[in-house]
């Protein structure tokens, strides 16, 4: 027994229309989900509520990975299409939302390394993120140890010098 046709039209009960949002957008992510799995695509979606709350679901590989092969297929679409002379090829907006895309990804990624808005986060995204800031925490680690051990390294030549200058002046001392 099937269920009759959902007419397609902005539910006006907010709570209804809440309760929908939820129910549906679990829903397409478990389709998401089911679909990377069982056909081994790599899968990237991105909701927002009415409310601007983001909801994301990437297969295995990160979010990250999908959006910049999509942004480097997009882009040789667009430059096949600017190529063609019956096109515009001073169309700034295609460049524009590029560009847009690419600071929204980068402000949302900057909030995550921050420790901010993880709510969407899912446990392997969370995973992903934390082994990320593991890397850079051992990069910062290296190259300030690596400073200090130069830094060391300088002032036990001075040490040296200085102790140097010492003994000469010490045997000039004791010579008079």
């Amino acid at each position: 027994m099937g269920r009759g046709k959902v007419q397609l039209k902005r539910i006006e009960n907010k709570i209804n229309r809440q309760v929908t949002f939820s129910k549906r957008r679990c829903g397409l992510l478990k389709k998401a989900h089911e679909i990377s799995v069982l056909c081994d695509a790599e899968v990237a979606l991105i909701v927002f509520s009415h409310k601007g709350k983001l909801f994301e679901y990437s297969s295995d590989s990160s979010m990250e990975n999908i959006l910049e092969r999509y942004e480097r297929y997009s882009y040789a679409e667009r430059r096949l299409i600017a190529n063609n002379p019956e096109t515009d090829p001073g169309d700034w907006t295609l460049e524009y939302t590029k560009l847009k895309a690419k600071i929204e990804l980068l402000q949302r990624n900057h909030r995550h390394y921050m420790g901010e808005d993880l709510d969407s986060m899912s446990l392997k995204d969370l995973q992903n993120l934390e082994q990320q800031l593991d890397n850079a925490l051992k990069h910062i680690r290296s190259r300030k140890n690596q400073l200090m051990y130069e830094s060391i390294s300088e002032l036990q030549k001075k040490e040296k010098a200085i102790q140097e200058q010492n003994n000469m002046l010490t045997k000039k001392v004791s010579n008079h």
